[in-house]
């Protein structure tokens, strides 16, 4: 490959790393059966509003924290390698409950849950924060942000954000249709493809972070 072509190359596969890592730690398709249990008196046009709330939540809630990282990490006097290594294990977490086919714990509890059921609104919680945003997506947008080593790639966090809340509107509006055509099984076999991939970043993360920090030498 010619070394003109080298620079593009790192760039694009930079974008796909961060694409990949905000979907696949928020992850809409697993929040199905809970979206549905807590709409299931709701008509088709309120889940679809409920949806574009949580999409909404989880676009606004991801870039504060993109932006304001930096901020949080100079006042607690934060590194990048700890966070890297701290942010690698949480997700790690997250995609060992994904690789496992059940939601993690992290982001929802049953009684948040349950109290989502007698809410007449949920879009912003439990729904956008912390079904969709939560922990381990927020830590996820601080790292790739603090990390970004060029314009291109801090645009693409902020785009694939978009993109995510985006596939997330879509995913939630559609939710009954999602569960039809995929069914149970098909849900479970998708969260563990997404979890296996996110497993692997997390562990790519936590490698950066170790050498960051000193205690691993470079490649």
């Amino acid at each position: 490959m010619p070394a003109s072509f080298e620079p593009v190359l790192h760039a694009l596969q930079d974008l796909l790393l961060v694409l990949t890592s905000v979907l696949f730690i928020v992850d809409p398709f697993a929040a199905v059966p809970s979206f549905l249990a807590m709409t299931e008196r709701d008509t088709p046009e309120m889940r679809r509003l409920l949806a574009k709330r949580g999409a909404w939540t989880v676009a606004i809630t991801l870039a504060l924290f993109a932006a304001g990282g930096s901020l949080i990490f100079k006042l607690f006097g934060i590194t990048l390698g700890a966070f890297k290594i701290a942010g690698g294990v949480l997700i790690g977490l997250n995609a060992l409950d994904m690789v496992q086919a059940r939601r993690s714990q992290q982001r929802e509890t049953p009684v948040e849950t349950a109290e989502g059921i007698t809410k007449e609104d949920i879009g912003i919680m439990p729904l956008g924060v912390p079904m969709l945003a939560g922990p381990g997506a927020i830590s996820t947008v601080m790292v790739l942000a603090l990390g970004s080593k060029s314009v291109f790639t801090t645009a693409g966090i902020y785009v694939a954000i978009a993109l995510t809340a985006f596939i997330s509107y879509l995913t939630l509006a559609a939710a009954s249709l999602v569960e039809r055509r995929l069914g149970q099984t098909g849900m479970r076999i998708l969260t563990r493809l997404m979890g296996l991939v996110l497993c692997a970043i997390a562990i790519q993360f936590i490698l950066d972070g170790l050498k960051l920090a000193g205690v691993a030498g470079g490649a």
